[in-house]
């Protein structure tokens, strides 16, 4: 497979690998038993992104261990091209885990892309494990809205399903679930929803979200120390 993270930023060559993802991404169950979880997030702090991941015990969401890594971030910000922005460090952080979980939870979209090559899709191929993407908005396709706690419904785009909009607490907006890779579109949900402990997101990218926070506060505190000793 070509190059899933290349130095460049032509547009052109960008979608290439987009497509590549695409073609290779799995919407089937092909994981094990799910013992552990890991939820991941991002942070950014001045020209460089955090990526934090947390992994939890899958049956009562106990925290199992948690790393992060900072890597300069090579690219601007361009919609539905966050993979290219953010994947390195999230690469990064996953290989400081001793021991690997079997799904990963990403805060960002897996196949609920126009191209059906978001960052939960592009870090499941590149690292071939199973993923899920959540993500807060959507980006593409239409879906009735839940209105319910609990409630759920599925987001179509150009004729099929890419998801689910999916109301995981009360008096808060839905949140949108999709397959990265090697998970059918019928566990995505599943999973999800066994993750979520009374909080609008569930816990592996709740947690992964104040972890990856909690980094970038470090730092910041940090460099301001320095400064005032300067």
């Amino acid at each position: 497979m070509i190059d899933l993270f290349p130095a460049t930023s032509d547009q052109r060559s960008l979608l290439d690998v987009q497509r590549a993802v695409a073609a290779h991404a799995c919407v089937e169950d092909r994981f094990d038993e799910i013992r552990t979880i890991a939820g991941v997030d991002q942070a950014f702090f001045d020209d460089r992104v955090i990526s934090g991941i947390v992994t939890l015990d899958y049956r009562t969401m106990e925290e199992k261990a948690r790393a992060y890594a900072i890597v300069a971030t090579e690219f601007l910000y361009i919609p539905t091209f966050l993979a290219f922005r953010e994947g390195k460090a999230i690469v990064s952080a996953y290989r400081k885990l001793a021991r690997k979980p079997e799904l990963l939870m990403i805060g960002r979209c897996g196949i609920n892309h126009p191209r059906s090559a978001g960052l939960a899709t592009h870090i499941g191929v590149a690292l071939d494990i199973s993923t899920i993407g959540v993500s807060k908005n959507i980006l593409c396709g239409i879906s009735e809205q839940p209105v319910d706690a609990g409630e759920f419904h599925p987001l179509m785009y150009d004729g099929g399903q890419i998801g689910w909009v999916l109301k995981s607490k009360e008096n808060c907006n839905p949140i949108i679930v999709a397959p990265g890779h090697r998970v059918s579109m019928k566990s995505s949900i599943e999973i999800t929803r066994h993750c979520l402990r009374g909080y609008k997101l569930p816990e592996p990218t709740r947690q992964a979200h104040i972890y990856a926070n909690l980094v970038k506060r470090t730092y910041d505190h940090n460099k301001q120390n320095h400064t005032r000793q300067r």
